[in-house]
């Protein structure tokens, strides 16, 4: 079997299970609410069935913001274990200002805040920041699972699969494609999310970019289509 993707078992203390809790469904950051684009993708026929979303997420995740997040979680989860609040703060105003129309920007920015309100009430950690204001979602998850000691390559795999999770759920809610699809869209990008994962650890803020501009021009689309399920 080829290991060469397979993310580091967590060293002795360490535990994975908050993973579990953060990136189920049922943690209330309200990622239901949003499609990050996709729907507006369903809209213009760019998505319409199992093979385009499949081709649509992968470029997400390696072009577009799956990479970006991952890069500045990486980084948030450094500044926590750092110690470095100045270097928090710089990041997440990064990850904020990295999103390209108010709608994306609303994403991150409810999904952050209600996570890290919600971990604090429920999974405290001495090392864990309250952070007022504004918090990019990948920053928030950075930022608590360092203060657990979640290994970092298992938290980014973990939560770029989590986004593949979420956005095959809107597909299947915005009817491209069905439950079984889903399943093997979910399973055909698993590698791809331990790719990216892998990468984003050596990455540097300055190696953030993107090349999806027809998302992010659909992000600015969104808002005026006719009915809408998502928030963006």
């Amino acid at each position: 079997m080829d290991n060469a993707y397979l993310p580091e078992e967590p060293e002795k203390g360490q535990s994975i299970i908050p993973l579990f809790a953060w990136l189920s469904p049922s943690y209330p950051v309200g990622c239901y609410a949003y499609s990050h684009t996709l729907e507006w993708a369903v809209e213009a026929g760019d998505v319409t069935d199992e093979k385009a979303l499949i081709a649509w997420l992968a470029d997400q995740l390696t072009l577009g913001f799956g990479r970006n997040d991952a890069i500045v979680l990486s980084h948030a989860y450094q500044a926590v274990e750092a110690g470095n609040k100045a270097a928090l703060m710089t990041v997440n105003e990064l990850a904020l200002a990295l999103s390209p129309s108010s709608e994306l920007y609303l994403e991150t920015s409810q999904q952050g805040r209600s996570f890290l309100d919600a971990t604090l009430a429920a999974w405290p950690a001495p090392g864990l920041p309250s952070l007022q204001g504004e918090v990019a979602f990948p920053i928030a998850i950075g930022m608590a699972a360092a203060a657990h000691s979640v290994p970092l390559p298992l938290t980014l795999s973990a939560y770029l699969f989590g986004l593949v999770q979420t956005l095959v759920s809107a597909a299947i809610r915005l009817a491209p494609i069905g439950q079984t699809a889903g399943i093997r869209v979910c399973a055909g990008l698993a590698k791809t999310a331990q790719e990216v994962a892998q990468d984003a650890i050596g990455s540097s803020l300055d190696d953030i970019g993107g090349a999806m501009f027809r998302a992010d021009l659909g992000s600015f689309h969104h808002e005026n289509q006719y009915t809408r399920l998502f928030r963006s």
